[in-house]
């Protein structure tokens, strides 16, 4: 298939304009990600039919259609978990999204490395960019996991729940979980990987993500990391 003809949809012109936004990019994205650079030029159309549908003049995605994105389609729900994946792809919370880091997530979202995902979650979680997951980080995240009509028995659900994954996860003893910790105990049980809440779309939504993006990728998912 040729560039001028990546995407069906969209007739010559517009697949030749894609071709001539991109093609500096998909080589450079191609060099520092796991992907070919049929992949990113997949993953890029998909970005690209966003761009289009905030009117001729645009140039990038925007936060609105990236929130959407994880709540109609990711199923990724907690609102501050999606600000913080903007933040680590966007590094500076720019108000729109741009082409570079929306590859940077598809990178993440579809790597079959564990430690890579061990780094992203724990930078997603780590709230206050200090290293390390206090109780207040955690007792944060563990309120939106109990609710009820029962105050009482939610808080005490919810004490238990942060003295529970300290006892789990604060592998030194030393009051907070810091990413040693976290990386030795996800290493060992790969299921905690996203202990404090969702960072990434399930496995049974990635044939979604590929569908999605027409990736014919050889990207193997690795079940035991997701």
């Amino acid at each position: 298939m040729t560039m001028n003809k990546l995407d069906a949809t969209l007739d010559d012109v517009q697949n030749t304009r894609f071709g001539n936004i991109y093609h500096d990019l998909i080589k450079q994205m191609a060099k520092t990600t796991q992907f070919t650079e049929g992949e990113v030029s997949s993953i890029l159309m998909v970005y690209h039919k966003f761009v289009l549908a905030n009117g001729s003049k645009a140039k990038h995605m925007t936060k609105k259609q990236f929130f959407h994105l994880f709540l109609v389609l990711f199923k990724i729900f907690d609102l501050q978990i999606i600000e913080r994946i903007l933040l680590h792809i966007t590094l500076d919370m720019k108000k729109e999204v741009d082409a570079v880091a929306w590859v940077r997530l598809f990178s993440v979202f579809m790597t079959n490395k564990l430690d890579q995902k061990i780094k992203f979650t724990f930078q997603i979680y780590n709230t206050h960019d200090t290293g390390f997951l206090n109780r207040e980080i955690v007792q944060h995240a563990v309120e939106k996991f109990f609710t009820g009509d029962d105050e009482d028995e939610v808080n005490e659900l919810r004490s238990d729940m942060v003295d529970l994954l300290f006892k789990k996860f604060d592998v030194d003893k030393d009051g907070v979980i810091s990413f040693d910790d976290y990386a030795t105990v996800v290493t060992k049980q790969p299921m905690l990987l996203e202990f404090l809440g969702k960072c990434f779309p399930s496995l049974t939504g990635t044939p979604v993500i590929a569908l999605c993006a027409n990736i014919m990728s050889k990207v193997n998912f690795d079940k035991s990391c997701t």
